[in-house]
């Protein structure tokens, strides 16, 4: 059981798990267990059917890098065929949960676990671009929230959709930077200039300093009087703003060094980044 836990990436699930959870809780006024519920669970199946199908197409690829050699499939203590039925079980389950909340959830989800897979995943080791398309279904889990409470793709959506797609790329490029020598080995290409050199570091920057206004964007539609329903007050903004300011001046560092030093501290802070973005809008609303 153990192995089949480990194929579905547990430490993403619970990131997705976090990210849909944030999005529900700030599109609703009163808290349904039974929807919250059928979305959690339809959540983390499409993202454990993502991972597991993934794993299945890369389990030679994944044999050849320290990282991944570990992983149940190029052990062999899953085959192939078993991880591939587990898989499209799995994301069946999650299509089904999400429809019965709404048709648009699970057309959602089904349509970003089918970019990463068909997409994202067959494109790793043939151009820089993989990157852009993964980040398509990687900033569903955050709107797919508000969706579920909504039932609508609108201002809101988009905004919690921008933030999660910008916060990708330097959080995947600077592992990408530190494990660049790995993905070598398999020949993965990720980083924007399929080098560790200044043209990659930019695009970092150019990512990470768009968060910035994007992320205070709920606050900034208040003083142009734009109507909207995801709301951040100037303390919650101010907070927001000098965490991106942070996040922003390690992308910094790490374009003007290029060394894999910082490009570890800048990985650390997108870790943190997200959820911590996360809560304070969630906090903001509530208290």
């Amino acid at each position: 059981m153990y192995n089949y836990i480990e194929l579905i990436k547990p430490r993403l699930s619970f990131t997705v798990i976090f990210s849909c959870l944030a999005g529900y809780l700030l599109a609703s006024t009163s808290i349904d267990y039974s929807l919250l519920v059928k979305l959690l669970i339809g959540g983390v199946s499409l993202v454990g059917a993502s991972n597991g199908l993934n794993q299945v197409y890369e389990v030679d690829t994944d044999g050849l890098m320290d990282r991944t050699k570990n992983r149940p499939l190029p052990t062999s203590r899953i085959s192939i065929q078993a991880a591939f039925i587990f898989s499209l079980i799995l994301g069946f389950i999650g299509i089904f949960f999400l429809s019965m909340i709404y048709f648009i959830c699970a057309f959602f989800g089904g349509l970003s676990s089918l970019i990463y897979v068909i997409g994202y995943t067959p494109l790793k080791t043939s151009t820089p671009l993989s990157g852009f398309i993964g980040a398509f279904p990687g900033a569903m889990p955050f709107m797919l929230g508000w969706v579920a409470v909504s039932n609508q793709f609108a201002l809101e959506t988009g905004i919690l959709f921008a933030i999660q797609f910008l916060w990708q790329f330097p959080h995947f490029w600077s592992i990408a930077w530190i494990r660049f020598k790995d993905y070598q080995k398999a020949g993965i290409q990720l980083l924007p200039s399929g080098r560790k050199d200044h043209k990659s570091a930019f695009q970092i920057v150019f990512y990470t300093f768009w968060l910035l206004p994007i992320s205070i964007s709920p606050l900034l539609l208040d003083y142009f009087e734009i109507q909207s329903q995801l709301n951040l007050s100037t303390l919650g903004a101010i907070l927001v703003f000098l965490l991106g300011v942070i996040f922003l001046f390690l992308a910094f560092q790490l374009l003007k060094t290029k060394q894999v030093d910082d490009a570890k501290k800048l990985m650390i802070c997108s870790i943190i980044y997200l959820p911590v973005l996360q809560i304070i809008y969630i906090i903001d609303k509530y208290i």
